[in-house]
C-alpha cells in the first residue's frame, strides 16, 4: 500500500491527471475495469469541482485496507481544498443543483452512487474535504455498507511514488486494532519496512499491543526498521490500549479533552526497548484516536467541530492533514494520519 498519487489541481489539465491517477490505482489494487471506470468518474467530478467552486485544491489517491476487514485492497480518493465551502451539503447532493454557470449539477450525487462509501465535510469559509472509497465489488442499492471504523491518508515526500508510511486496521473478535508504521527514512526501502509491518498485522491482531510490537520487531529485522504504534480497542471491555516504539504521534479524545499518548524511543526491527509501556484509557461513544507520523507538524491543532468528529474516520484524517500544513511549514518527510473511531453500531457507554 506504499504507492501514493498526489495531484495538485489548479488548472483544467490536472483533471486528466486526477483521472489517470484513479485508473492507475485501480490497476494496482486489481479492481475490474468497470470499477476503474467508476473511480475515474469520481476523480473527474471531484477535480472539476475543485476548479469550479474552490479555486483549486489537492487530489490524493491511496490504496487502503478493505472496509469490511477482509483480504484485498480498495482505492480511496481524496479531494481537499481551502475554498469557500458548501453552505448546504444536503442540497448540494441533489441532482440538478449547481452554483456553477455551466454544469449538469449531477457531480456529487454521481460520486455517491459510484463509490462504495462517499463522505463530505464542508465548513463555510474554511473549505471542503471529500473521500470516496472504491471496493472491488460495486456499491449495491439498499445494501448495508461494510464498516471498519478506521481511516487514514498518506502523502509521500516530494510527491514520490512510494511512501514510507503505512497504516492498517484489523478486527479480531472483540478487538479492533489500528497500526501506523513509519519506515526509517523515506523511499522504497522505507516503504518496504512499513509495508512488512502492515502485512503482518492480520496474523497477530489477536495479541495485545506490546506483543504485536515484539512480533513485528522480528519480522522487520531484515528491513531498515520502522517507528510503529499500535492502538487496540476491546469493544467488550470498552477499553483502549496504546503502545508505540519510535516517533509516531498519538492523541486520544474523550468528551472535550484531548490526551497525548507517548511512544517509547526505539526502532522496531533494529533497536527494541526492554519494556514497552502500555497506556490504557476508557473507550466511549464520543472517543476518538489519531495516530500520525512525524511528517505532520508536531504542534497541529486537534479539530473541535463536533460535525467533523462525527464524520467517517477517513474524512477526519484528511481534514487534520489539510489543516496542519501550510506553505510556511513545508512537509519534510512522508506524512500519514490514521484515525480510529467508535463503532457506533455497538453498545458502548
Amino acid at each position: 500500500m506504499s504507492r501514493v498519487w498526489e495531484v495538485p489541481v489548479h488548472d483544467s489539465t490536472r483533471v486528466r491527471d486526477a483521472r489517470t491517477a484513479a485508473r492507475e490505482a485501480c490497476a494496482h489494487a486489481g479492481l475490474a475495469p468497470s470499477r476503474a471506470a467508476d473511480a475515474e468518474l469520481v476523480a473527474t467530478e471531484l477535480a472539476t469541482n475543485l476548479l469550479k467552486h474552490a479555486g483549486g485544491g489537492l487530489m490524493v489517491v491511496n490504496l487502503v485496507p478493505r472496509a469490511d476487514g477482509g483480504a484485498g485492497t480498495s482505492v480511496q480518493i481524496f479531494s481537499l481544498d481551502h475554498g469557500p465551502g458548501i453552505a448546504d451539503v444536503d442540497i448540494a447532493f441533489r441532482d440538478g443543483y449547481t452554483t456553477a454557470d455551466v454544469s449538469l449539477g449531477a457531480g456529487l450525487g454521481s460520486c455517491r452512487r459510484s463509490a462504495n462509501a462517499f463522505h463530505l465535510y464542508s465548513a463555510p469559509g474554511r473549505g471542503t474535504v471529500a473521500t470516496a472509497r472504491m471496493d472491488p465489488d460495486p456499491a449495491r442499492d439498499g445494501a448495508a455498507p461494510a464498516h471498519l471504523p478506521v481511516g487514514g491518508i498518506t502523502l509521500a515526500l516530494a510527491r514520490a511514488e512510494q511512501c514510507g508510511d503505512a497504516w492498517s486496521g484489523v478486527r479480531s473478535g472483540s478487538l479492533l486494532t489500528l497500526l501506523l508504521a513509519d519506515g526509517l527514512g523515506h523511499g522504497p526501502k522505507a516503504a518496504h519496512a512499513a509495508g512488512a509491518a502492515v502485512a503482518e498485522l492480520r496474523g497477530v491482531a489477536h495479541l495485545p499491543p506490546e506483543d504485536i510490537l515484539r512480533r513485528l520487531h522480528t519480522v522487520l529485522r531484515p528491513t531498515r526498521g520502522a517507528a510503529v504504534a499500535v492502538a487496540q480497542v476491546d469493544t467488550e471491555r470498552a477499553e483502549l490500549q496504546f503502545a508505540g516504539v519510535g516517533n509516531i504521534g498519538a492523541r486520544s479524545l474523550s468528551g472535550d479533552t484531548w490526551t497525548s499518548l507517548i511512544s517509547h524511543p526505539g526502532i522496531v526491527g533494529a533497536y527494541f526497548p526492554a519494556n514497552v509501556p502500555v497506556r490504557r484509557l476508557p473507550w466511549h461513544r464520543d472517543s476518538l484516536l489519531v495516530l500520525h507520523s512525524d511528517g505532520l507538524p508536531s504542534r497541529w491543532t486537534p479539530p473541535e467541530d463536533p460535525r467533523l468528529l462525527a464524520h467517517d474516520p477517513s474524512v477526519v484524517a484528511a481534514t487534520i492533514l489539510r489543516d496542519a500544513g501550510s506553505p510556511a511549514r513545508p512537509v519534510r518527510d512522508d506524512t500519514s494520519v490514521a484515525v480510529l473511531a467508535p463503532d457506533r453500531r455497538t453498545q458502548l457507554p
